[in-house]
């Protein structure tokens, strides 16, 4: 039995249930007694946790994927709710069982596809309209691309998330493209739509954590993804030489910097946009997520970020929203449906 929800533990509670193992690392206190950090999954989100006692027996049945059962209990550290490991043991599910510890992106992922279709068929450059359509119908490219994370950790990395960041920026795209008419809209929507194109390839399917390929480490999503794009490319007849150089600039430069990845730095409008769109849609993604870990309204600090080297005053957008006001003037409380009292 799955038991205990991550999305469902509190503070101070005890817990027993079936978990997967994102991750797990063996440490020494001070005084060199063993111990175990975890990260723990399932469909609802992610927990840290600790085995203090017996951390050199656990350790064999903590490789990442595997399902453990435990018992332990929540406590809440720096406003975030981790769990003291008691006791563990390796589980076996079913292959229809795995759904429960897998989280995936929230929303229809075939209602997302099908919008992200919409804007493909709305580019005006018939060569860049072809060729992301060709991506976009091609179903054994799409059934990737509804698996695949966006990254393993940073942002977006879960089932679907992909598709979900893929969207984000296109929709960011469309947006932008209305303010600033000197953007060339077909080349900035093409670009959104392909610049993550090399990930299907990134990434190995086969186990869940999913890790990196072979071709993945060694080579690069982003020049995974312009290979991808040549081969969609060659079966479109006459494509323009010229055009194909410049999505494949979007494509190498959309990190911005040689120190974050990019083969290539940014050197066209289009570019740049690109580039400002995919990090604003990772780090709205990463700052939300961060978030919704903290139980209590209102802004807090995080622990400090090392990949963004600072600490981040974050609120749970999920019980904490922004202030709305209805006709009236009277603000809406979103967590109890009613109306606050002047």
């Amino acid at each position: 039995m799955k038991g205990s929800l991550i999305k469902d533990i509190k503070d101070n509670q005890n817990v027993e249930g079936q978990f997967m193992v994102r991750e797990a690392s063996r440490g020494e206190t001070k005084s060199g007694s063993p111990f175990l950090s975890l990260t723990l999954m399932d469909a609802s989100g992610e927990l840290a946790g600790r085995v203090w006692d017996n951390a050199d027996r656990y350790l064999p049945q903590c490789q990442p994927g595997a399902i453990i059962n435990l018992r332990g209990q929540s406590q809440s550290y720096k406003g975030v709710v981790q769990l003291r490991v008691d006791y563990l043991e390796k589980a076996e599910v079913s292959a229809e069982e795995m759904a429960q510890f897998i989280p995936a992106a929230p929303g229809d992922l075939k209602e997302m596809l099908a919008e992200l279709t919409r804007l493909a068929k709305s580019i005006t450059n018939p060569p860049l309209r072809d060729l992301t359509l060709a991506f976009l119908t091609d179903r054994r490219l799409t059934g990737l691309f509804k698996k695949a994370p966006a990254a393993k950790y940073m942002h977006h990395a879960y089932l679907g998330g992909l598709l979900e960041h893929t969207l984000g920026v296109t929709k960011l795209a469309e947006a932008v493209t209305t303010l600033y008419p000197a953007i060339d809209r077909s080349l900035l929507l093409a670009g959104a739509i392909t610049h993550d194109l090399g990930k299907l390839i990134e990434f190995d399917y086969d186990n869940y954590p999913y890790d990196y390929s072979d071709r993945g480490r060694l080579v690069g999503h982003m020049v995974l993804g312009i290979e991808l794009l040549r081969k969609l490319a060659n079966a479109i007849p006459d494509f323009p030489e010229e055009t194909m150089t410049q999505l494949q600039h979007l494509v190498l430069s959309h990190h911005g910097e040689h120190a974050f990845g990019a083969p290539a730095l940014p050197m066209m409008l289009e570019a740049f946009v690109l580039h400002f769109l995919d990090n604003l849609d990772s780090k709205v993604n990463y700052i939300s997520g961060l978030g919704r870990r903290r139980e209590e309204p209102g802004y807090h600090w995080s622990e400090f970020q090392r990949n963004l080297e600072r600490f981040l005053y974050v609120r749970n957008p999920d019980i904490d929203r922004s202030a709305e006001f209805d006709a009236n003037g009277k603000e809406i409380d979103h967590r109890q449906g009613i109306l606050w009292k002047d």
